[in-house]
């Protein structure tokens, strides 16, 4: 397969464009927050906003992407709901008529899985990690329910359908000469943190394990030094040339070095002076994060990260 790149993918590694959460809708035509585009050969993406989702976005504030073969599609990301996935299929007929074949959830958050029920509908195979089935079979109506909160009529027809297939560590699979990896490196984001790896392109599409644009989330059940070995133990040794984050422009891997783990690093730095000085976790929300202000989801995020980490670190 040959290595070609449109000018926005050369844009987007040259750093030229820039998500912002301010941007409004960049395609109103579809409910697509975007339009997806060719990065790699094959490879395309459809960038969410990066910023929480809204009815105005229609939960599409992840990426979304694809890989067109010779003998189908795979997709990455089920869509926060059953009208985003169909959006995203009418824009993969636009490109080719070849079948979506499999559906790959990057993990069990709603962005990525709540659009399942329409693939299922048509009879494709979805495939998790077991951890991100677990999630979505247990929190799914709590999903579901906070989706159509959002997203009101636009929610209609979605139901919380979990993978019909699971994997642990790894499933390889081969469609139309293209091999994928599919790969879960070890505790980062959250469970079941899926990472798609394309070999002969050297393209990894990295979902929440990466992050660049966007301020990472920590959940409570985060272990950030887990994300950070994972990251520096697993993902960078495979030293992929080009990433598409879960959230943002695709870039390169030290971009998402910077942006992923000079992020965690830093902020444990912080707490960890904090908590050798006595603080509490009151004052911990209040640790200098400046250095990173110019992420989008800053203002939603820092202060509750902050908090996080301290809860994590308290005990180490």
């Amino acid at each position: 397969m040959k290595y070609l790149f449109s000018a926005a993918a050369l844009c987007a590694l040259a750093g030229a464009a820039h998500a912002s959460e301010d941007i409004a809708d960049q395609y109103p035509a579809s409910e697509l927050y975007a339009k997806p585009y060719e990065f790699v050969s094959g490879v395309y993406t459809a960038i969410g906003a990066t910023a929480p989702p809204t009815y105005e976005n229609s939960g599409h504030n992840n990426n979304l992407s694809f890989v067109v073969t010779s003998e189908g599609v795979v997709v990455v990301n089920g869509g926060a709901s059953a009208r985003l996935a169909k959006a995203l299929h009418d824009e993969i007929k636009q490109v080719t008529d070849q079948p979506v074949k499999l559906v790959i959830n990057e993990n069990g958050q709603g962005h990525a899985f709540l659009g399942n029920s329409y693939w299922a509908a048509l009879g494709v195979d979805i495939l998790a990690h077991e951890d991100a089935i677990k999630e979505g079979k247990e929190h799914g109506f709590d999903i579901l329910e906070g989706m159509k909160r959002y997203n009101r009529e636009k929610a209609e027809g979605t139901e919380a359908v979990v993978a019909n297939l699971s994997f642990s560590d790894r499933h390889d699979y081969e469609l139309g000469g293209v091999t994928f990896e599919i790969l879960h490196l070890g505790p980062a984001h959250g469970p079941g943190d899926t990472q798609v790896w394309i070999p002969e392109l050297k393209t990894m599409i990295a979902g929440d394990i990466a992050f660049h644009e966007r301020m990472p989330p920590i959940f409570p059940d985060t272990c950030t030094s887990c994300w950070v070995e994972t990251f520096e133990t697993k993902l960078m040794p495979m030293a992929p040339t080009y990433i598409i984050p879960g959230h943002g422009h695709p870039t390169n891997l030290a971009v998402i070095e910077r942006g992923t783990v000079g992020y965690l690093k830093d902020l444990r730095t912080k707490i960890g002076a904090h908590i050798d000085d006595g603080g509490d976790l009151a004052g911990a929300y209040y640790v200098d994060q400046n250095n990173w202000k110019h992420l989008d989801t800053f203002e939603e995020l820092a202060t509750k990260n902050a908090g996080r980490v301290y809860e994590e670190m308290e005990w180490e």
